[in-house]
């Protein structure tokens, strides 16, 4: 990332996308460490904010690509 948008043909920020992703990586990472911890409520709210950053990261590509339905909605 360069610290200028990058923006997709029909004006998405794509590092919106790239943002949600490694927020998404990072509660993974975090949800995994709490397993091994023995904490098991902290992981399972890990676990659950990684998923919603999956699903924003892709609602933000489907828009890019410009489809209007996302998986969540099928």
């Amino acid at each position: 990332m360069t610290g200028i948008a990058e923006t997709h043909g029909n004006g998405v920020d794509l590092d919106e996308a790239s943002r949600q992703l490694q927020q998404a990586a990072h509660d993974v990472r975090v949800a995994f460490d709490c397993i091994a911890l023995n904490e098991l409520d902290l992981a399972h709210t890990h676990a659950i904010t990684a998923r919603a950053a999956v699903d924003a990261a892709e609602t933000v590509l489907r828009v890019a690509l410009g489809e209007d339905e996302s998986i969540a909605g099928r």
